[in-house]
């Protein structure tokens, strides 16, 4: 959404200011009454209407970006392996094949598919970005040294 300030300038500030009455009703949508005579208000009601300027409160932000449904879709179209790590711990590896709401369709290659709840979900990451973990077993590389 596109928002634009509407400001006066100096100049504008001025032209009124040195407008005839008259204009100066015109301009403002006043129309005079009978015999030319440009209409007179009351004291308080200029005061007021100077007050009541319409001030319009900030919109609260949309619940719902898209973001996680555009992920979605590209982690679909791109059948990427996934890993769903759930709220137990257990990982489970596979496709997204669809997703509506409030579940995730996971198809795996050597296991039977499954249709997981996303409250169930602890987190959600590409199967490429998983980490190998060392264990205590493996030493690290030897490095070469400079003879």
């Amino acid at each position: 959404m596109n928002r634009k300030l509407i400001r006066t300038t100096l100049a504008d500030v001025k032209a009124r200011r040195e407008a005839p009455p008259q204009q100066r009703d015109r301009a403002n949508g006043n129309m005079p009454r009978g015999g030319g005579m440009p209409q007179q208000r009351p004291p308080q009601q200029s005061s007021s209407s100077s007050s009541s300027i319409q001030v319009r409160k900030r919109q609260p932000p949309p619940a719902e970006t898209h973001a996680e449904i555009y992920y979605y879709k590209k982690q679909i179209d791109a059948h990427t392996q996934m890993v769903l790590v759930l709220q137990d711990g257990e990982e489970i590896e596979g496709t997204i094949e669809w997703y509506d709401r409030g579940a995730l369709k996971i198809n795996r290659r050597s296991a039977p598919n499954l249709l997981v709840l996303k409250r169930n979900i602890k987190y959600i990451y590409k199967a490429e970005e998983r980490v190998p973990q060392l264990s205590r077993v493996e030493e690290p590389a030897p490095q070469l040294s400079e003879s």
